[in-house]
């Protein structure tokens, strides 16, 4: 796929990654970090030791989570520029249309996506 090709591909990915940037400062606060906004939240003395460190566990999964998806839509960004966008990353397959409408960050075709996911289950 070439680079006009990818355009439309390359705004949707550039207004979720706006999107998703705008939340997570939403959920922060502004630009501080997960775990502090945890301990903001969640640090009163009326919170238990446990339900502190709950809370703290699940930000840092959250921020996890959203660390992957940047670097996901970031790859992807990347692929465009390098003229690889839309190929599969593990077999250079085309990637089906109608994948990268749903999910425009996708590296892999489905085959090789769920091979990945057997993997990591295993």
């Amino acid at each position: 796929m070439n680079k006009q090709q990818a355009a439309p591909y390359q705004g949707q990915l550039l207004a979720m990654r706006t999107a998703l940037l705008a939340q997570i400062s939403g959920q922060r606060g502004g630009i501080i970090g997960r775990a502090e906004a945890a301990a903001d939240h969640f640090g009163s003395t009326e919170d238990s030791s446990a339900q502190v460190a709950t809370e703290r566990a699940l930000e840092f999964a959250i921020g996890e989570r959203e660390t992957a998806e940047l670097a996901a839509m970031d790859a992807a960004l990347a692929r465009i520029e390098a003229g690889s966008y839309g190929q599969c990353t593990d077999c250079g397959v085309d990637i089906a249309p109608a994948r990268l409408q749903a999910s425009p960050e996708a590296p892999r075709c489905i085959s090789c996506q769920e091979k990945q996911e057997q993997r990591r289950a295993a």
